[in-house]
């Protein structure tokens, strides 16, 4: 099993490293042929190699948009079989953090919470890799208060690292009903920069979210999607479930909500919160999984330090 699971990575990782050699050299000849049609100067690093460029320009052709990567490798049954979630909390968890993973497993049709103990998070990941599981949820806490969130997606990636502000639980809240397992529909909205949802690795473009008219310049292209990450938890649902959860952008912030409707008459809509609620501040995706975070390439990262990084929004173009 362990030989296997290196020979497959090894496999993923090559794929990857080759897609991204193609991915350099897209992007050279991009260059050359956006200068050929502006009538502008060839870049100067690729004045010694512009000739054998432009002649491999007139073997590409479009229609390669459907061409799978290894991005498409890392939720290729997503809406084929149903995910299966593992969710667990840091080492020696309070009271009020096994309350909340109680919580986010009711959130997730048929997630499964397991007590951490002293599981260590390499042992944690290859027995989840080894019961199949599909996406392994970690929740952190300072002092009783649920603080940080880390999906982890099985078996190669990626795993996104959440802050967790102004969290309710459903235990605060009083007079609620009890939660509807059936699966949910969900609204992802605000979600619209190619941090927010997916894009395939492997594409040149202008600029981040949209281009910049006259200003030609490469940008990284972050291939695990937000909206991925969230929406590949859940199942596919039925038309007539009245289960809706919500993931709504605004400002970098994801606001969490999940309700359950009736309809009252034919046309009124009856709206029932039933918690619990949060919002989620993505600051870190790395391509591994939780265990490999000494090794795995950090794919995006969040800055606070720089230079307008508070007027800048990553997950919206709007």
């Amino acid at each position: 099993m362990l030989r296997r699971e290196a020979r497959l990575r090894r496999e993923y990782l090559y794929r990857k490293a080759r897609e991204e050699a193609q991915r350099a050299a897209q992007e050279k000849k991009e260059k050359v042929r956006r200068a050929l049609e502006e009538n502008r100067l060839i870049p100067t690093e690729l004045r010694r190699e512009a000739l054998a460029l432009q002649g491999s320009l007139e073997f590409d052709d479009a229609g390669g948009e459907g061409v799978t990567s290894h991005v498409d490798d890392e939720y290729r049954w997503a809406g084929v079989e149903d995910p299966k979630v593992m969710i667990t909390t840091s080492r020696d968890p309070s009271s009020r953090l096994k309350m909340f993973a109680k919580e986010l497993k009711l959130v997730f049709p048929g997630a499964q919470r397991m007590n951490r103990g002293r599981h260590e998070v390499g042992a944690l990941v290859r027995a989840c890799k080894a019961n199949g599981v599909t996406d392994l949820l970690v929740v952190h806490e300072h002092r009783g208060t649920p603080v940080g969130l880390i999906v982890s997606h099985l078996p190669f990636g990626p795993t996104a690292y959440f802050t967790l502000c102004n969290v309710v639980m459903r235990h605060d809240v009083p007079n609620l009903g009890t939660v509807s397992e059936a699966k949910p529909h969900l609204i992802m909205h605000g979600l619209s920069s190619r941090l927010g949802k997916r894009v395939s690795l492997g594409r040149w473009d202008l600029g981040w979210g949209q281009g910049v008219p006259g200003k030609a310049f490469p940008v990284f292209l972050p291939s695990a999607k937000v909206s991925d990450i969230l929406r590949y938890l859940f199942p596919v649902p039925k038309d007539d479930s009245h289960r809706v959860i919500t993931f709504a952008n605004q400002d970098d912030y994801i606001s969490f909500r999940h309700h359950v409707y009736r309809k009252t008459s034919h046309r009124d809509v009856e709206l029932t919160e039933v918690g619990p609620r949060f919002e989620l501040k993505l600051y870190m995706i790395r391509l591994g999984t939780l265990e490999q975070e000494a090794t795995a390439d950090v794919e995006w990262r969040w800055h606070p330090y720089t230079n307008t990084a508070r007027k800048r929004v990553f997950l919206s173009t709007e």
